[in-house]
Order: C-alpha cells, then structure tokens, then sequence
C-alpha cells in the first residue's frame, strides 16, 4: 500500500510524535509498503511541485528529529522552519500527498492530532486515516467532557472540577477537596503542564501556570497509588501494564527517557482486580464512542479502589512506550502491532460502507 505516515505538527507532543512516525515508518517499509514520513506542519517541496510516481522514491522527505528532549519542543523555532512561512497548519503538499495515500498513519499526537480537526478535515476530502474518528477524538481529549461521561457510565474516575480563565467553571468548585491536588490542562496530553499542589500558594500558583497552555484547566483530587494502562484494539483489551516512575510522577521526562520508569507487563495484580481494569477499559472506548483503537490510564490506591483518569486516541508508538509493550505480551511485534492498526482502520470504513 502507500501510506502517508503523518508526524511534527505544532503541538507541546511534537517530539513524541516525531518518533512515533520514525518507528511506524521504518516497521511499515520493512513490511514491504511504500511509506512517506511527513511533517503535517512542514509539509514537503513547493505547493506547485510535481508529486506523480512519488511513493516510488520513498526515502524519508522530511527532516525529523531522532530524539526526545527532556523539555517540551520550541514552537516558535519549529514555526521559523516553515519554508513558505506560512501559518497554515497543513504544510506544502501535505493533504495533496495524504489524498493520494492508500490511507493515513496518524502518527501524531496531542492538539491538532487527537482533537478531532485533522480527522474532520480528512472525513472532508475522503481521506482514510487511522484511529477514531473526529466526534470521539475531540471528546476523548477534553479531559473535562470525558470525566463527565466516566461518571455518568459509572466509571470511577478522580473527583474535581474544571476551570476557565473567565473564572467559569463546572462542578461543585466549593466542595472541600482536599489537597494534595492535581492541576492539569483539559485537553493536554503527556503530563504537559501537570501540577501536584499540597498548599493553597501552591494551588493558586499552578493554576495560574496551567492556563498558559489552555484557556480551561481540570482541578482533581490526587489520588496516590500505583499506575497502570491499558490498551484497547478493535474492542478488546491487553494486558494490563503498570509504571513505577525512577523519581516523582509520571512526567514527561519519565515517560520518554530511557531509564527513567519500571514497566512491568503482564502487571503484578490479582485477575480480579486485572479484569475490572480491562472491562473499565472496554467501557470508556464505548462510552465515548471510540473505535479501532486507544489506551486508558488507570490509578490503583492503597485500597484497591481504581480510578480511569483518561483515554488516549492516538497512544505512543516510541521506544518506551506502552501499547507496543502490551501487544508485545501477546505475540504481537511491532511491525504486527502497526499492521494491525491500518487493518482495524480500515474495518471502520467497511462498516460505514454498509
């Protein structure tokens, strides 16, 4: 097939999805595909190039970063990148190669990748995409709807509220919870602008830090216990697979440096507890309507109680991350693991077909 694998973009991920195309790229070559690795942002060549016969010369046409920083990426250096200097999101060529693609690997992740708009543009100009559709992908990513929706199924999830920088908000903002808190971005992903607070100084200090990355922020309860994921495909979840972070949280230094986080897959949990997880796990992609595939994280504290804190659409497909490592447990290599993805990808267009 010629796949477009699509990577970069302009969110706070930026890096981590760089590697994520790298990986997913060089495992589809090596089964045989035509593939491009594409930046979305800065797209390939000149709007007026001639593109025929290109999944022929099928060399890497953007130049991609090899590794994460342990910082978060400077938009405003990738921005001064551009070649036409534009602010367009989609770069040179990029829906014109995507359109003449067999189908899109979505190798980003974050805003502008999870969020839904580049899925609806696709559904738009009948480009096939791996990964959830547009209305489930933007649900999925406001941590705030999403919780709602765990609530209202049952699911347990974190007491807490939201925010808004107008000082709007939803929930019960005057109940008594108790600190320590977790402040985060509604729509963040990678543990980008987490906070943990124990003080009221504290709190009011990170919210304030919180908001410069989004205009609505969720204020939760911390809930302290042990961390789990697991990844759903096509339904049916995986192994379970518990992360004990080196230092601190689950930050994101700790979830993209070598070293830095003990994974244990299968975990170490009763089959009990382990098939509650992965129910739980089954029902928020039903709940929020998500397809093909994602992957669900999890709190366990001292008391056994679990807490789903929330799904991610578009998971990692980097040297350490953690879908690859569960599908890993049932026989499923990496290059299987992306074969798979396109191949659940492409049952949802079938579906619709019918």
């Amino acid at each position: 097939m010629n796949i477009v694998v699509l990577a970069g973009g302009l969110s706070t991920e930026r890096d981590v999805s760089l590697i994520t195309g790298t990986m997913v790229n060089r495992a589809l070559k090596n089964r045989g595909h035509n593939t491009i690795l594409l930046d979305v942002f800065l797209g390939y060549g000149d709007e007026n190039d001639d593109l025929k016969d290109i999944f022929e010369h099928t060399d890497e046409i953007s130049e991609l970063t090899s590794s994460i920083c342990e910082m978060e990426p400077d938009i405003k250096q990738v921005k001064a990148m551009r070649k036409d200097k534009s602010d367009c999101f989609f770069g040179p060529n990029v829906l014109n190669l995507c359109k003449m693609a067999d189908i899109v690997f979505m190798a980003l992740h974050g805003e502008n990748g999870e969020n839904g708009k580049i899925q609806a543009v696709f559904d738009l100009f009948g480009i096939k995409y791996t990964g959830t559709g547009y209305l489930s992908s933007a649900i999925a990513m406001d941590k705030g709807i999403s919780k709602k929706m765990f609530v209202a199924a049952g699911i347990p999830t974190p007491g807490g509220f939201t925010l808004k920088k107008d000082g709007k908000g939803t929930g019960n903002q005057n109940s008594e919870l108790s600190y320590p808190r977790v402040v985060k971005p509604c729509c963040g992903g990678s543990s980008i602008g987490v906070y943990m607070v124990n003080t009221e100084d504290e709190y009011i200090k990170a919210v304030e830090s919180a908001f410069q990355y989004e205009d609505e922020i969720v204020v939760e309860e911390c809930i302290k216990g042990r961390e789990f994921s697991v990844g759903v495909i096509n339904g049916k979840a995986l192994p379970v697979i518990e992360i004990a972070p080196v230092q601190g949280f689950y930050d994101y230094k700790n979830k993209y440096q070598a070293g830095s986080a003990i994974e244990t897959c299968p975990a170490e949990l009763s089959d009990d507890i382990t098939s509650k997880m992965q129910h739980y796990a089954e029902q928020v992609c039903e709940v929020l309507g998500l397809d093909t595939y994602a992957r669900m994280d999890f709190l366990l504290d001292g008391n056994d109680h679990m807490y789903c804190l929330e799904a991610n659409t578009l998971p990692g497909m980097t040297p350490t991350s953690l879908l690859p490592q569960e599908a890993k447990v049932v026989g499923m290599s990496f290059e299987d693991l992306c074969e798979k993805i396109i191949e659940v990808s492409f049952l949802k267009y079938a579906k619709a077909d019918q």
